[in-house]
């Protein structure tokens, strides 16, 4: 089976699903059509079980689905003889007689379907030369996919609103830590005394069987602190939806800082998403002006991260490291804030450019002391941001 067969299959069939009620979403059309690439089936039952477990994700759609699978591949309007019930009335296009189970099963690829059949349709329109093929061919492309590929430099009102549900999937989830705390286990590095005592007690003999203590685990804090100014009002927005999931499900921590330091977090969090949007836009006093990288880190770390925030915690830094003030401030900060960070991830919208280089003040400054360098232009780069989050340090 080609490419471009397959890809009209998925087209004509998810069209057909949709209109038949189906809840199939774009990206299950992408797992069929990587299915059909990989599998290339060769026969009905493949070409049926390849593309069932790509669009069906309930019990009770597979009615549905093979009421439409049979109507497409068959030209049947009763499915039950082509999945080899016995008991079911002949279907009308075979004019009362039914196919046996010692038949040839119908091949997929040069199986003489009727000419009525939408997958016929499909194909001749796929073998066209002009642009309508191209078009078919675009069809099956996932729009979120798309969308995730896309700058966010170039995204409009209608793409960042999209955005934000697209970017609430993501998990951002850093390692967890040890806690102080312990806790009993039946396999620890820690005698638990009291319980072993007790245990003899009850037991009234020596203490054979003893308990056995471990520290908790615990979630580990994460801060993002994201840049405002003008030369990051192009991503700003797109990064404002991305604290804003940051700081919805978890114990996040987010700060905005242009010339000075501003938290973000209560506003973000206590919101629905477009008014905590658009009050976190608000509470901002300088917005889109100079940016002072090692003043803002310098006052996040004497406020909160000196009391806790920032100790043994995941910092990302959403900035280009352009830097009005001393470089030399900003390498100061970033030390410190090594000393107490348990990983400092620096996300730069412009490494995507191939002729970056990190030859900015703040920037050559800030790079010594991070442990993970990223673009984070688009989804598609944060999502190895949440990547980088998520992953233990060596």
């Amino acid at each position: 089976m080609s490419a471009v067969d397959g890809a009209a299959m998925v087209v004509t069939l998810s069209r057909a699903l949709r209109e038949a009620g189906l809840p199939v979403a774009p990206d299950r059309s992408v797992v069929a059509a990587k299915a059909l690439t990989v599998m290339r089936p060769s026969d009905r039952d493949e070409l049926y079980w390849a593309t069932r477990l790509s669009f069906v994700a309930s019990h009770e759609h597979v009615v549905v689905f093979n009421r439409v699978f049979a109507a497409l591949v068959d030209g049947v309007v009763d499915p039950a003889d082509t999945r080899g019930d016995p008991n079911a009335p002949p279907p009308a296009s075979q004019r009362g007689e039914r196919r046996t189970d010692d038949s040839p099963r119908r091949e997929v690829e040069g199986a003489d379907a009727p000419e009525e059949s939408p997958w016929a349709a499909a194909a001749a329109v796929v073998e066209q030369p002009d642009h309508a093929a191209r078009d078919t061919v675009i069809a099956a492309a996932s729009a979120d996919e798309r969308l995730a590929r896309k700058s966010f430099d170039e995204l409009d009102a209608a793409e960042l609103a999209e955005l934000r549900h697209l970017m609430a999937r993501l998990s951002l989830s850093p390692p967890p830590r040890r806690s102080r705390r312990v806790r009993r286990a039946h396999h620890g590095h820690q005698l638990d005394v009291r319980a072993t005592l007790r245990r003899s007690v009850r037991a009234g003999d020596y203490p054979t069987r003893l308990a056995w203590r471990k520290r908790r685990l615990r979630p580990r804090q994460l801060v993002v602190i994201c840049d405002v100014l003008g030369s990051m009002e192009a991503y700003a927005r797109a990064y404002l939806q991305f604290l804003q999931c940051a700081v919805g499900g978890s114990s996040a921590e987010a700060f905005v800082f242009a010339t000075r330091l501003t938290r973000l977090t209560r506003v973000l969090r206590k919101a629905p998403p477009m008014v905590a949007l658009q009050r976190a836009a608000g509470v901002v006093p300088d917005w889109s002006s100079g940016t002072r990288i090692g003043e803002a880190l310098h006052s996040f770390i004497r406020t909160y991260g000196s009391r806790g925030m920032a100790r043994d915690a995941v910092v990302v830094i959403v900035s280009d490291g352009w830097e009005v003030g001393d470089p030399k401030a900003v390498a100061d900060a970033m030390a410190a804030l090594k000393r107490l960070a348990y990983r400092i991830v620096w996300v730069n919208p412009h490494q995507a450019n191939p002729h970056f280089a990190p030859l900015t003040g703040g920037m050559a400054a800030a790079i010594p002391s991070c442990d993970a360098f990223r673009s984070g232009h688009s989804l598609e780069a944060m999502q190895e941001v949440a990547e980088t989050i998520a992953a233990r340090r060596q």
